[in-house]
């Protein structure tokens, strides 16, 4: 089955810097895009950035330009720079993919396959 691990969360000051990472496994033919989204608690999941193979990238409005997503397709995996961290940027952060992969067992091509990671933590507290 596709998988995502996501790593780089942690506790850092405010002002501070980060860089997640996740990365895709499994029989993986394409990626269509992959993402970041962020939940805090009793709160919706929200689009933090994404990006698609094409390099085409969609920003939430309110990183103001503190966040840069990047993706290498070699790799599978995509990287979310957070600099200028704000207190209310503390959150869970949730992986997200659109892949065109073979499932293991039925060994059909599902052309958008997707798939969420477990979520990192992001602390961001003096």
């Amino acid at each position: 089955q596709v998988q995502l691990v996501e790593s780089g969360g942690g506790l850092v000051q405010p002002g501070g810097s980060l860089r997640l990472s996740c990365a895709a496994s499994g029989r993986i033919i394409s990626i269509n895009d992959m993402g970041w989204y962020r939940q805090a608690p009793g709160k919706e999941r929200e689009l933090v950035a994404r990006i698609t193979s094409d390099g085409d990238i969609d920003y939430a409005g309110f990183l103001m330009g503190r966040f840069t997503i990047s993706m290498d397709n070699a790799k599978k995996t995509v990287y979310l720079q957070m600099d200028s961290l704000k207190p209310e940027d503390m959150d869970l952060y949730y992986c997200h993919a659109v892949v065109a992969a073979v499932d293991d067992v039925a060994g059909i091509l599902d052309r958008n396959f997707e798939v969420w990671g477990q979520g990192t933590l992001v602390t961001v507290s003096s």
